[in-house]
């Protein structure tokens, strides 16, 4: 990214914060007042309170992890924890809790009303299906994506939002109607006419806007339909002028739409549509081969997906930048030593997922009698790729663990000398690193990932895992695809310009089953078939079987649980965690799933309490707003 696109965003964020003056529910940081009729003159002023829009996203960077992480399974407190994260993590957050308070959501759905309704009035075309596109149409879109991701995201964490009205577009109306008991008199009301063009604005034409709550399912369809009728194209390409296509993945685009649409038809359930958008990103036609996972960033180079910004990975991130002012709390949050508080930590669950994943090894079996299977080679134990010392470490005071020493302590576990294993991590802590990566002790700087092309592939997994269709002898579902897209990428079509890896091959875990007969040989690659064998984490030895030769159902669901672990190993700690589950028991109709999983990294005396709480679905949610 070149400085000049990071100095502008600045000023830009200061322009939206200029719009607002409500003192009560928004508390902005200053008191500076620009008048309507001041702002809208030019291409340039809509392009900074746009800007100034991602720096309201921005502010929600450490909500989204908190709330999307701490609630899940694999993050949890220190003794350290400031009230609101315990709050958080024990699911009783106050209304005063900043990470609960949707303050930040709303703003940015203002400011996005407040920019949509300008493009309407003064560049009607936008709503023009037929003229040309623009920069303003590609604005449009951009802001209508903020709105849409602005709602959805708030109502998966309070269960229901109330529906701010478009003509709703200032600060202190929206606050004004949030607190309304029943409807609101909007003393401002523009109607355009049907073909966009023909518009007629009516100022001081008091309207009542009774108060209304969307839930899920009322987001998605409204938010769907939205991006599906109402965008001619999304984000202003920047890189036609500076040859620096990082550019896009820092603004709302077109693959950023459709890993939204996506998302949002995963969550509801309509596995058709969800496949359809996630196949438009990772078929993209690019001369970068982008989102294909290729050996870009293979084996030691997947650390860099978070060392910077790169289009080949990126969907969309939001940028910070010290330089220029632009921090977070992350590296307060996650590191240990001062001046920053250690808060949130890995938790032994995270742990496990990486640690119990083991490369080169060999499980000897014959289907027709399971029984009999054994491990004939143990392998090597643990993820080294995303795992240790780059999505978390374990840490002796101010000093990391070396890799060696870690895997030297995960092999004497396998062969039962716990006591020697021990010793080499005694007293260590174990730290969040994936927003520590190439950064200095004062950068509190680290980008969040919204969108990447490993979630995108495994979104498309857990898809296709599902997903049934008509096919030329009945209803056929394909969990083969899933596996495909998961192990090795050989479910897309692969040549010199479409090499995949897959997400578990481009870091070294999907060799294939070898072997014939009855004599097989199972090797790292993930495994769904008739007969499938569980082995211990810790010894990687067999323990047992499972038998799906007449339930596919059932296998549906263990490869549905295999594909969260394997998005909990490739996407741990950026923000997803919670939601992932949430979606995963809705689909299943059984809240003892999620209940089950968030519990158990629980303290003892505490677990059953939040089992318990967890089982009502209610609880998921923060019940913030009350009809």
């Amino acid at each position: 990214m070149i400085t000049m696109h990071k100095q502008v965003l600045l000023l830009l964020v200061i322009s939206v914060v200029m719009m607002s003056s409500c003192e009560e529910f928004f508390n902005p940081g200053q008191d500076i007042l620009v008048e309507e009729e001041d702002i809208f003159n030019d291409w340039y002023e809509y392009r900074a309170v746009a800007m100034g829009m991602y720096g309201l996203q921005q502010n929600l960077a450490e909500q989204l992890f908190v709330l999307g992480e701490l609630r899940g399974d694999l993050v949890n407190i220190t003794g350290n924890a400031e009230a609101d994260l315990v709050e958080i993590y024990n699911f009783n957050p106050s209304r005063e809790n900043k990470y609960a308070n949707p303050v930040h959501f709303f703003k940015l759905i203002a400011s996005a009303n407040n920019l949509i309704t300008k493009l309407q009035e003064r560049h009607p075309e936008v709503m023009n299906p037929q003229s040309p596109v623009t920069n303003y149409d590609r604005l449009y879109g951009e802001a209508l994506c903020m709105r849409a991701w602005a709602y959805f995201n708030a109502v998966r964490i309070y269960g229901k939002v109330p529906f701010i009205y478009e003509s709703l577009t200032e600060i202190e109306e929206t606050q004004a109607y949030i607190n309304s008991p029943e409807t609101y008199i909007d003393s401002v009301h523009i109607v355009f006419g049907v073909n966009g063009y023909d518009n007629d604005t009516l100022y001081n034409n008091p309207i009542a806007l009774e108060k209304k709550y969307y839930d899920q399912q009322l987001v998605i369809d409204h938010f769907t339909n939205d991006l599906e009728t109402k965008v001619k194209a999304v984000g202003v390409d920047y890189a036609l002028t500076n040859n620096d296509n990082t550019w896009e993945t820092t603004v709302w685009n077109i693959h950023a739409m459709n890993a939204l649409l996506g998302i949002m038809y995963l969550t509801d359930g309509n596995l058709l549509k969800a496949a359809h958008y996630f196949e438009e990103i990772v078929n993209v036609q690019s001369t970068n081969r982008r989102y294909r996972l290729d050996g870009t960033f293979s084996y030691g180079n997947w650390r860099n997906i978070f060392a910077g910004i790169d289009n080949r990975e990126h969907i969309l991130t939001l940028w910070f930048n010290k330089s220029n002012l632009q921090q977070n709390d992350f590296q307060m949050l996650f590191e240990p030593t001062s001046p920053h508080k250690y808060m949130l930590k890995p938790s032994r669950q995270a742990v496990v997922y990486w640690e119990s994943i083991w490369d080169n090894f060999l499980v000897e079996g014959n289907p027709l009698q399971p029984w009999n299977a054994r491990t004939v080679n143990r392998g090597r134990p643990g993820d080294f790729y995303r795992g240790y010392n780059v999505s978390y470490t374990f840490m002796q005071g101010n000093a990391i663990i070396p890799d060696s020493s870690v895997q030297n302590m995960l092999n004497l576990k396998a062969v039962g000398d716990f006591r020697s294993a021990n010793t080499i991590i005694a007293g260590a802590d174990t730290v969040i690193r994936k927003y520590s990566l190439g950064k200095d002790t004062y950068a509190e700087d680290a980008n969040f990932i919204v969108y990447r092309a490993a979630g995108v592939h495994l979104w498309l997994a857990e898809a296709y895992a599902f997903w049934a269709h008509e096919g030329d002898a009945g209803v056929k579902v394909r969990p083969s695809n899933a596996v495909n897209i998961v192990n090795d990428g050989s479910y897309f079509t692969t040549s010199a310009s479409r090499p995949e890896l897959g997400v578990r091959g481009r870091v070294g875990y999907s060799d294939r089953v070898t072997g014939s007969g009855y004599r097989l040989l199972y090797d790292d690659r993930l495994i769904v078939a008739n007969v499938v064998y569980d082995r211990d984490p810790v010894t990687n030895e067999v323990i047992g079987y499972r038998d799906f030769t007449s339930n596919p159902f059932q296998q549906q669901l263990y490869l549905e649980e295999q594909i969260l672990n394997e998005r909990a190993r490739e996407l741990g700690f950026e923000g997803e965690r919670f939601y992932d589950l949430m979606r995963v028991a809705q689909r299943r109709n059984d809240p003892s799933f999620l209940a089950k999983k968030v519990s158990a990294k629980f303290p003892a005396g505490e677990r059953e309490r939040i089992y318990n709480l967890l089982l009502d679905e209610s609880n998921w949610y923060i019940n913030y707003f009350k009809e």
